[in-house]
């Protein structure tokens, strides 16, 4: 075998290794805390969102992710489902929970809207263990 044939299958190999880690990537389901933020003006989310510099209802299905799955904004105004015991409800990424300011690696920081559509019950707001996947 010639070398440029030798190149050309190991890029082919390479390739389909790596299409076949994005494809995995996209639809496993990660294991994460989700937490409650307010994504508003003056409430606990602080400034407006990193993705579009705007504040968001706590009526809208927002999230936002550990600084690791935001991805330096690669997932910005995507949707991801968040999995809930039965439940799943899709969300659109809104903004980093910034892991450098505190912010623990595994979290989906999600709006009211997606508690009440997770169906979790009011007593138990705060913390919840979930899984997402990209949407």
């Amino acid at each position: 075998m010639k070398h440029p044939t030798v190149i050309f299958i190991l890029l082919i190999s390479l390739f389909s290794t790596l299409l076949t880690s994005s494809i995995h990537a996209r639809s496993s389901h990660n294991k994460a805390i989700m937490t409650i933020n307010g994504f508003g003006k003056n409430e606990d989310g602080g400034g407006p969102s990193e993705c579009d510099g705007k504040y968001h209802s706590d009526n809208k299905l927002v999230a936002a992710l550990s600084t690791r799955w935001y991805n330096h904004g690669k997932r910005c105004s995507k949707f991801i489902k968040i999995h809930y015991k039965d439940r799943s409800v899709k969300a659109k990424v809104v903004d980093e929970c910034d892991s450098s300011r505190g912010c623990k690696n595994n979290i989906v920081d999600a709006s009211k809207a997606v508690w009440k559509a997770l169906r979790v019950p009011k007593s138990q707001w705060g913390e919840a263990k979930v899984t997402w996947s990209d949407a």
